[in-house]
């Protein structure tokens, strides 16, 4: 990843680890070691493993359900279709991927990238009989939250139409938190992810080489096996 900083004379190009090393804050105290380790960490868990996470979840639920392949093979093919020979995606061609991005939504909803996460109470409170003080940490599941049956009916069940329309309700689909500290990174992840699932989706269709390879978390959610695939290459 590259940062600029700008000054009077010219535009210097930094990585980020550049950056957070000689980048002072506004009091001119640099990070030390360990703050400068956790958020190189912070960039290489939100930036890569969320969305390598959810692209092989997407390619597990289409492998395991063919009829919901199809469908984005359609719209991915009415894209690539639209396309001079050569020429790239563009905004717009994202923007038309609906139905592609609520395979990605369902495929988070069953598998979160990002399983859990923290918050501090700002005051006491009470839910559920349970009364919580100001200043205790809490962690709340992303789990728990999306298979929860009032909200998402036969939740184990992969669905990807339960995201047309209107979708769930608020705060009931969470992989990307919510309110105004969502995740900052919500449309980079998705730009990733429609891209590769386009470029993947337009040449082959696959199979799984293990049909029932268990899900484990460390702690993100991944196949035991590492999701061998067998690709199929259109003979288009």
């Amino acid at each position: 990843m590259a940062v600029q900083q700008k000054n009077k004379d010219s535009i210097i190009i930094r990585d980020l680890l550049s950056h957070l090393l000689v980048t002072p804050d506004e009091d001119g105290k640099l990070m030390n070691d360990v703050e400068i380790a956790d958020k190189i960490i912070g960039q290489l868990i939100a930036g890569y493993d969320t969305a390598s996470t959810t692209i092989t979840f997407i390619l597990k639920y289409l492998a395991e359900h063919p009829h919901f392949y199809d469908e984005v093979f359609k719209e991915q093919m009415e894209i690539a279709k639209s396309k001079e020979p050569g020429q790239s995606l563009n905004w717009r061609d994202i923007q038309q991927m609906r139905y592609t991005w609520h395979v990605a939504c369902e495929a988070m909803r069953l598998a979160p990238p990002a399983p859990l996460a923290f918050k501090e109470a700002l005051t006491d409170f009470t839910f559920a009989g349970f009364t919580i003080p100001k200043g205790w940490k809490t962690c709340w599941s992303v789990h728990s939250t999306h298979k929860n049956p009032a909200f998402f009916p036969n939740p184990e069940k992969f669905d990807p139409t339960r995201f047309a329309g209107d979708g769930p309700l608020p705060f009931t689909f969470v992989p990307f938190g919510g309110g105004p500290r969502m995740c900052p990174g919500k449309e980079y992840a998705r730009l990733v992810i429609l891209v590769f699932v386009h470029n993947l989706v337009t040449r082959f269709k696959w199979s799984k080489l293990i049909p029932n390879d268990k899900i484990i978390f460390k702690p993100v959610p991944f196949p035991e096996g590492g999701l061998p695939i067998c690709l199929h290459p259109h003979k288009n």
